[in-house]
């Protein structure tokens, strides 16, 4: 079962957690907010320079759509590190800053990572009842924040990669995502495959998709646990926001997810 769009196509829904009544998935799309501009109109994200109030009235309208409103909302400040922080409490703003990926087993917190074309990356270890989101863009994803995300919920709470479900959320494909020759050497430095993530036209190109699902399945997630969701955010701009689009001054999808 794939996502799908919530009924006013403000959400995208993650299919393969349909079956597990006790968690939602969702990435926004730039649908049903009040924004405007280049944040137009479903922005939740206050560090990339919206009217705090839009925000402020998105993120209420986002945990409105959702199937039930989780207490706390961990929105963490990216900086596109491979720092992961485990939230145990309410964390206060400098515990979120310069924070990629968070990891709970505590109910009712909604973890988000905040988008524009990088990879957000949703888990969930169904057994321990653990969640994770986390920000790919490439310098994460070529630092593997995927595996010490799924490291640090090993570490804590025992977690096995075979009881995990994903999800790759909208971002940018390979047939968008135009690198110079010092990214494609920096992912070969690093060890990754290319032939499978690689192609060459007039410049490099990089398949974040497919870095991201060989870190969930070098860590023992079942390829039949992981959902991509193979929507372009470069490709389909009007839907989802888009920074090599729009500009770095411009509005950013949440994914999240939530466990009650």
């Amino acid at each position: 079962m794939k996502e799908q769009l919530t009924s006013h196509n403000q959400m995208l829904e993650y299919g393969i957690l349909k079956p597990y009544s006790n968690i939602f998935g969702f990435s926004t799309t730039r649908h049903g907010g009040c924004g405007e501009g280049a944040y137009a109109s479903f922005n939740c994200t206050h560090y990339c320079g919206d009217n705090p109030e839009h925000v402020k009235a998105n993120l209420e309208y986002a945990k409105a759509c959702m199937p039930k409103c989780p207490r706390v909302m961990v929105i963490p400040r990216q900086t596109h590190t491979t720092n992961v922080r485990v939230i145990e409490d309410i964390p206060t703003q400098e515990e979120l800053q310069d924070v990629d990926a968070v990891v709970t087993h505590l109910k009712d917190f909604c973890l988000c990572v905040s988008t524009a074309d990088c990879v957000p990356v949703l888990l969930y270890d169904k057994e321990r009842q653990v969640i994770a989101a986390v920000h790919a863009g490439w310098r994460g994803t070529v630092g593997r924040i995927v595996e010490k995300t799924l490291e640090t919920m090993k570490s804590y709470y025992g977690t096995e990669g075979k009881d995990v479900i994903a999800c790759i959320g909208p971002s940018i494909s390979l047939e968008s995502f135009e690198v110079g020759d010092e990214v494609y050497t920096a992912f070969e430095q690093a060890g990754f495959d290319m032939t499978r993530m690689a192609r060459r036209y007039e410049k490099w190109h990089l398949d974040l998709w497919e870095a991201n699902h060989m870190q969930l399945l070098a860590h023992g997630v079942l390829s039949e646990h992981i959902e991509v969701a193979g929507i372009c955010t470069y490709q389909h701009h009007e839907d989802f926001f888009s920074a090599r689009r729009l500009g770095i001054k411009s509005g950013r999808i949440l994914s999240g997810i939530t466990m009650w």
